[in-house]
């Protein structure tokens, strides 16, 4: 069923995309023209997740010739590979170039496994950018995920500047960032990609209570 692959589930063809993203990736390309009309790759920043199959399916649609899809295996729980053969299995499906990079999630005193784990991921997404010259990497965030960033930015005291949150667009190691999805809400791209019969899959870790991110999203937003 849609948001848990079946054992033995195969993608259908491309299906056409939610329209939550649709509409907040048409309008972050009018605000961002430069991008929208260059030749050079867009990467798609692919976990497998509700979020990220939105938005590559969203991209694939406006830039059928020029988006990549990167996925990284970060080797931290068992999940991981099946992760993976479930993004081979869709991007094959779906026509989408896709690149598999697995990384070494050093384990540093100090610095919760979360952490560790998102900077190998950005460092990968990074390297991506620059071996294929992209034009950007876009990432799935949502309007949800931005209220939880500022929400857990105050509660490590971060005051005013915690309320800039994430941008929808960040120049940073040469790369050009864009969250294309910032002004959608993420419930209503699952329950667009469910209606679709859409399939993705669900990390695990995410219904563990200990991260602070993680009792933000249960307690608070949903």
């Amino acid at each position: 069923m849609p948001g848990s692959t079946p054992t033995g589930a195969s993608p259908t063809p491309r299906p056409s995309a939610p329209e939550a993203a649709a509409a907040a990736l048409a309008a972050w390309a009018q605000r961002h023209p430069d991008l929208d009309r260059a030749g050079a790759p867009l990467l798609v920043a692919y976990s497998g997740g509700a979020d990220s199959t939105a938005l590559l399916l969203a991209a694939l649609a406006r830039w059928p010739q020029r988006v990549r899809a990167v996925h990284v295996h970060h080797g931290l729980q068992a999940a991981a590979d099946a992760f993976e053969q479930h993004v081979r299995a869709c991007c094959a499906a779906w026509g989408a170039p896709l690149e598999a990079v697995r990384v070494q999630v050093p384990r540093t005193p100090g610095r919760s496994p979360e952490e560790a784990a998102r900077a190998a991921r950005y460092a990968a997404l990074r390297d991506a950018a620059h071996r294929h010259s992209a034009a950007a990497v876009l990432l799935g965030h949502h309007a949800l995920d931005q209220i939880e960033t500022v929400l857990l930015a105050l509660t490590r005291g971060a005051g005013l500047p915690g309320l800039a949150a994430m941008p929808e667009r960040a120049e940073r190691d040469g790369v050009t960032w864009g969250r294309p999805l910032l002004a959608a809400d993420g419930r209503a791209l699952r329950a667009q990609l469910a209606a679709a019969g859409v399939l993705w899959v669900d990390d695990p870790t995410n219904a563990d209570p200990h991260p602070v991110r993680n009792r933000l999203r249960h307690a608070v937003l949903t």
